[in-house]
C-alpha cells in the first residue's frame, strides 16, 4: 500500500496490491490499444484513473472494461484474485482463449460481459458463489460442460448461448425462469427452459412407440368417413387460404397506424425468382414461416428511408419486427440474399439481432428481434412535458457508450465496405432496460450496397460535408453522423427543431461566444454534477463533424475519450 504525506495530511495513492493483480493481465494481452505503455504508475488516484479501461473508487479499482479492441493471449492464473471490490468486469468482443477466469472471492461483482471471444472449457463453479451477481453474459464462446446450479436471487440478466454445453439445465427458481434465449444454440442441453426432454433415448423410444401404437389403435377404430370429409375440409382451406393471399395482395394498400387485423407482407405470388419461405440467417431452424406470418397481427412502429417497420405479434404470441424495403427492385435475388446472410451472422450486444427475410422481385422483408422500450428519439424528444421521466446524463452516457461499440464492431466485421452503417440517427438507436442497466442496440446498418445512388441521399449520410459536395461517403461519414448523434444527446434538439435549423453551426455559435450552459438539455442541466463531462462531449461531437473527414477521430479514440468521461462521472457518483 502506498501513501504520500502533504500538510499533515495522509492520502491513499492506491493499492499495490491491485496494481500487482492486473499487471500480469497487461502483460499477457496484445491489443489494437497500447494498454502496456498506458497501464503504467498507480492504476488509481482516489475516484479517478488514468488507465484504460479501469474505473475507481476511493482509490479502488471498481471496473475493468476493455471491449472491441482485440484483445489477444490467455489470462493468466490469479487474474483479480486481489482485486476486491471490483463490480464490473467486461472483456465482450474480443479473441481471448483459455478458461473462464476463476472469480473466488470477488464478493461485489455484480456485472460480467465475455461474450464473444473463444473461452472454453466449464463455467467455473465459484460463479455461483458470486451473491451480488445480476448480469452473466458469456454467449459466443466454446465453453462446453454443464451449467452450473445458479441460484442467486440477484441475477437478472443470463446469456448462455451459442456455446457446446450439455446436459440437464439446472431445476433452480432462478434459472427456470430465463427464456430459451438464454439457452439456445447449445445442442447438448435439455430441460423446461429449450422444452427438450432429458430422458434417456431408451425411454423416449418406448414412450414414442406407445403414442403411434396409440395412434393407429385410435385411427383404425375410426370410421373412415368421417376421415376423408376431414380431409376434404383441410385441403378446401388450403385453397381458400392461397386465393386470400393473392386476394389481400391485389387489393393490397399503405397500412395507417396502429393494429390492423391481418398484416400484408408480401405482394409477388407470381414471380418465379421469389423466395418460397421466410429464409433464417447463421443456419438457425425456422421458428415460424410465412404462413403464420401472414396471419400475425401487425402494428405500424414507423416510416423512414428504408420503407416501413411493423411490429408482427404472432398467434404463438412470438413478437418479432418486419422492415418492408422500398426501392430496391433493382437489386437481384443474389445480391439481396448474400448481403441478409452477411448481416444476419453478425452478434454483438449492441446490434439489433436479424433472424430472417423474404425476398420477391417485388417485396423484400427483413425480420428481427423487437426492442421494447423504443428509440433513443422517442426517449430524447416524446412526452415532454409534466409528467415526464428525464433521461438523465448518466444514461445518456451510457448509451452513447453503446452506439459507439456497435459501430466500432460494424467497421470491423464490415470492413470491406466503405460505410458500415450509413443511418446511423437517434430513431435507429433502439433502448432496452434491465433494471437499472441501460442497453442500446444498433439497426438499419449496411444496407447501404444495396441501394441505389439516387436513394442514398436520403439516409443519415446524405448530411455529411462530403456526400454534399457528390463525393463517395467513407467510414468517417459514419463518424460524422456520430457526432450529429453526440449533439442531439447533450442538447435535446434535433435539425429542423424551431430556430436550430442546422443544430451544429448553432452549437458552434455559442461556442465561439463564451461556452454559454445554453446549448445544453434542461433536463441535464438539473443535475447538480458533470457539467464539465458534457463540454467535453460537445467538443467530441464538433470533432466528429469536421468538414474535413481525415481530421475526424477514429471510432476507437473516441470510445476511449467516452470512457474516460465515463470513468470520471462515476467518480462524482461514489464521491
Amino acid at each position: 500500500m502506498f501513501m504520500f504525506v502533504k500538510s499533515d495530511i495522509i492520502t491513499q495513492e492506491f493499492y499495490d496490491e491491485e496494481r500487482n493483480a492486473l499487471i500480469p493481465f497487461r502483460d499477457s494481452m496484445v491489443s489494437n490499444l497500447n494498454i502496456h505503455g498506458n497501464w503504467t504508475g498507480p492504476p488509481c488516484r482516489n475516484n479517478m484513473s488514468r488507465w484504460i479501461g479501469i474505473g475507481c473508487s476511493n482509490s479502488h479499482v471498481i471496473h475493468l472494461t476493455l471491449e472491441s479492441i482485440n484483445l489477444t493471449g490467455t489470462l493468466p492464473v490469479n487474474f483479480l484474485q486481489n482485486v476486491t471490490f471490483l463490480s464490473k468486469l467486461s472483456l465482450d468482443n474480443n479473441s481471448i482463449t483459455g478458461d473462464l477466469p476463476n472469480l473466488t472471492n470477488l464478493v461485489f461483482l455484480e456485472s460480467i460481459f465475455l461474450s464473444r471471444n473463444h473461452f472454453s472449457g466449464p463455467i467455473p463453479l465459484n460463479y455461483i458463489e458470486l451473491p451480488k451477481l445480476t448480469t452473466l453474459e458469456l454467449q459466443e464462446n466454446e465453453i462446453t460442460g454443464t451449467i452450473p446450479s445458479f441460484d442467486q436471487d440477484s441475477l437478472t440478466a443470463l446469456n448462455l448461448s451459442y456455446n457446446q454445453l450439455y446436459g440437464p439445465i439446472p431445476d433452480t427458481k432462478i434459472l427456470q425462469r430465463f427464456s430459451v434465449g438464454s439457452f439456445n444454440h447449445n445442442s447438448g442441453l435439455c430441460g423446461q427452459p429449450v422444452e427438450i426432454s432429458c430422458e434417456s433415448p431408451s425411454k423416449d423410444k418406448k414412450k414414442k412407440a406407445f403414442k403411434v401404437w396409440s395412434i393407429i389403435m385410435i385411427a383404425a377404430a375410426a370410421a373412415i368417413v368421417p376421415f376423408f370429409v376431414i380431409l376434404g375440409l383441410y385441403c378446401c382451406y388450403r385453397r381458400f387460404q392461397r386465393k386470400q393471399v393473392k386476394k389481400d395482395a391485389a387489393d393490397e394498400q399503405r397500412p395507417t397506424d396502429g393494429a390492423v387485423k391481418k398484416a400484408r407482407w408480401s405482394a409477388s405470388t407470381s414471380d418465379p425468382e421469389r423466395t418460397v419461405d421466410l429464409e433464417f440467417v447463421d443456419n438457425r431452424k425456422p421458428v415460424f414461416d410465412i404462413d403464420e406470418l401472414l396471419r400475425s397481427s401487425a402494428e405500424v412502429l414507423g416510416k423512414g428511408s428504408l420503407g416501413t417497420t411493423y411490429k408482427a405479434t404472432m398467434e404463438s404470441g412470438l413478437v418479432v419486427v418486419v422492415k418492408r424495403l422500398r426501392d430496391m427492385n433493382s437489386i437481384s435475388k443474389k445480391e439481396f440474399v448474400q448481403q441478409m446472410q452477411l448481416l444476419g451472422k453478425l452478434r454483438h450486444q449492441n446490434l439489433v439481432e436479424m433472424t430472417s427475410f423474404y425476398y420477391s422481385k417485388e417485396e423484400k422483408l427483413v425480420i428481427h428481434e423487437f426492442i421494447q422500450d423504443g428509440s433513443l428519439f422517442e426517449l430524447l424528444h416524446e412526452s415532454r412535458g409534466i409528467g415526464r421521466i428525464p433521461l438523465s446524463w448518466a444514461t445518456r452516457l451510457e448509451i452513447m457508450k453503446d452506439v459507439a461499440k456497435g459501430l466500432i464492431f460494424l467497421q470491423q466485421s464490415l470492413s470491406y465496405q466503405k460505410v458500415s452503417h450509413g443511418n446511423l440517427k437517434s430513431s435507429n438507436v433502439l433502448i432496452h432496460f434491465t433494471g437499472e442497466t441501460t442497453h442500446a442496440k444498433l439497426t438499419d446498418f449496411g444496407y447501404l450496397p444495396l441501394l441505389p445512388s439516387s436513394q442514398k441521399s436520403s439516409l443519415a449520410i446524405g448530411k455529411c460535408p462530403e456526400v454534399l459536395d457528390g463525393k463517395k461517403p467513407t467510414h468517417k461519414s459514419d463518424v460524422y453522423c456520430f457526432g450529429m448523434l453526440l449533439l442531439e444527446v447533450i442538447t435535446g434538439k434535433v435539425t429542423g427543431d424551431g430556430n436550430h435549423e442546422d443544430l451544429s453551426d448553432w452549437v458552434k455559435s455559442v461556442v465561439n461566444t463564451d461556452w454559454s450552459m445554453d446549448i445544453f438539455d434542461l433536463e441535464m442541466l438539473v443535475e447538480k454534477e458533470g457539467h464539465e463531462d458534457m463540454f467535453k462531449i460537445a467538443e467530441l461531437a464538433l470533432e466528429c463533424m469536421d468538414e474535413t473527414p481525415e481530421r475526424r477521430p477514429k471510432m476507437s479514440q473516441i470510445l476511449i475519450r467516452l470512457e474516460e468521461i465515463h470513468h470520471l462521472e462515476i467518480g462524482i457518483v461514489v464521491n
